[in-house]
């Protein structure tokens, strides 16, 4: 087991990791091409039986890995030496099909939002099933008495039912906020070079490969494509903060708690010195989490800096942050899940 096995069990997600692998990010770079080459068909841009054999080659072609490796840091990316490959594997006839219109942004970007949508799938359901985890800790210990605390002194009696359900309150509202924002952030990436699609005297043909390219993808249509227009995806970002700060929450009270001996929790982590303490492993990790993308988003914002049409520098930022940011609120709904199907008392006495 390597160093990144060993830190990752405590704060990541195995599931965010395999969706930026290697082999994932090509399994949905060919998803995006072959969609593009039937969007160009659907389009008038090529024939629609070219773009059928062409999507089908896409598909069924596997690139040479360890070359894309080897251009990419000359590259800076790797579809320049997948088209590349791609076309030189392919008839010269399927070529008007392949990549037509496109720029290495265009793949990337949307490969990643397929990714994007997959996992807020999954998003909405880990909120809800800490709600419900929530309601249940009330159901069973909500009656039970504990001192409310402000500014970490002693105030005035409470009931468990009172701490749990301020943890929950966030939770609906992060459902809502996840729906609306949705829309703006899963949309198509369409430009070509310079991000006028079709081109000065084509843009109509572009917008309509665009908008079959985001229906073949399951995508929302874009009106334009966004390059360098990166707020939804800082947007996006900025949930996800939001969710391990309310998770974040949970945990430092949890952890305060236990300090207290005003909650039990099964299966706590153990001390290699001291055999009697159960420490609040899972509660403090969240703790860590929350801040960790706390100080993640920070970073995002500073990708929307894409100078003129696009940005390299930018654009690689947010390779670098918002994986770590997403693998961060994945452990965060499920390790916070468990954390509370964990507490077997809470309250005083």
């Amino acid at each position: 087991m390597t160093k990144a096995d060993l830190m990752g069990a405590l704060t990541g997600d195995a599931g965010v990791t395999a969706l930026f692998t290697d082999e994932a990010w090509i399994a949905r770079i060919a998803e995006v091409e072959a969609a593009l080459s039937l969007a160009a068909g659907t389009a008038g841009a090529v024939a629609t039986d070219l773009a059928g054999e062409a999507a089908a080659f896409v598909l069924a072609f596997r690139p040479d890995m360890a070359a894309l490796q080897a251009r990419m840091p000359q590259d800076g990316l790797p579809i320049p030496e997948y088209v590349r490959q791609l076309k030189e594997a392919a008839d010269p006839r399927l070529h008007p099909a392949l990549h037509t219109g496109a720029t290495s942004q265009d793949i990337l970007d949307t490969a990643l939002l397929l990714a994007l949508a997959r996992l807020n799938d999954r998003f909405d359901g880990e909120v809800t099933a800490l709600a419900t985890a929530l309601d249940d800790l009330n159901a069973r210990q909500g009656d039970q008495p504990l001192m409310g605390r402000t500014r970490m002194q002693a105030a005035l009696p409470i009931t468990v039912r009172d701490r749990v359900s301020a943890w929950g309150a966030p939770l609906p509202r992060h459902k809502d906020r996840l729906a609306q924002l949705r829309p703006r952030l899963e949309v198509v990436q369409y430009g070509g070079a310079v991000g006028l699609r079709g081109g000065p005297d084509n843009r109509a043909g572009g917008d309509a490969i665009a908008d079959a390219l985001a229906d073949r993808l399951g995508l929302h249509r874009a009106p334009a494509p966004w390059h360098s227009a990166r707020d939804g995806l800082a947007e996006y970002a900025g949930w996800l903060s939001l969710v391990t700060g309310a998770t974040g929450k949970i945990g430092q009270d949890i952890a305060l708690m236990a300090q207290m001996s005003e909650v039990t929790l099964s299966g706590g982590g153990s001390s290699s010195a001291m055999p009697h303490k159960q420490n609040p492993v899972a509660a403090e990790t969240l703790v860590t989490l929350a801040r960790d993308n706390a100080g993640q988003l920070a970073l995002m914002h500073q990708a929307l800096l894409h100078e003129q049409e696009r940005s390299g520098a930018a654009w690689v930022l947010e390779w670098l942050t918002l994986p770590r940011m997403l693998s961060a609120t994945a452990r965060s709904l499920s390790l916070c899940t468990d954390l509370i199907g964990r507490v077997e008392r809470m309250g005083e006495g």
